[in-house]
């Protein structure tokens, strides 16, 4: 799926950011310790919170093909970092109720491997930052 997206972030205030992903609006902010008002996830943790989200997306996708029941399943995602701050390892937990076959529970996991987020930060992209003026 080769192509290009656009999505457009905003000054909002003091440390808020919006951003404009198609239809919907993304808000972030800084803890009120880091100068912000915690009206809304930090930036860092809506990039984490995308791992656990993506992977929840394509677990329910395998769910729903084979007619088996979403409910009661979670992912925890534990996230762990260096002596230097750093992120070092997150991991992912889907924890599904007893009732859930056993037959699929290493299908999550390889289901749930295949999240695009997580493939995006092991094949990391090119990025580039510059100033433009607006015309």
């Amino acid at each position: 799926m080769a192509g290009e997206s656009q999505n457009l972030v905003t000054l909002a205030g003091q440390n808020r950011t919006d951003a404009q992903v198609g239809r919907h609006v993304v808000h972030t902010d800084q803890p009120i310790q880091g100068g912000g008002e915690d009206a809304a996830p930090t930036p860092f943790a809506l990039f984490l919170a995308s791992l656990g989200t993506c992977a929840g997306i394509f677990v329910a996708g395998f769910c729903q093909k084979r007619g088996l029941p979403t409910e009661g399943i979670r992912i925890v995602e534990k996230v762990r970092y260096g002596e230097d701050g750093a992120l070092a390892a997150v991991d992912l937990d889907i924890e599904v109720p007893p009732s859930f076959p056993e037959k699929y529970r290493d299908a999550l996991v390889r289901v749930a491997d295949q999240c695009s987020v997580k493939r995006a930060i092991q094949a990391p992209p090119q990025f580039a930052v510059r100033t433009v003026v607006q015309p």
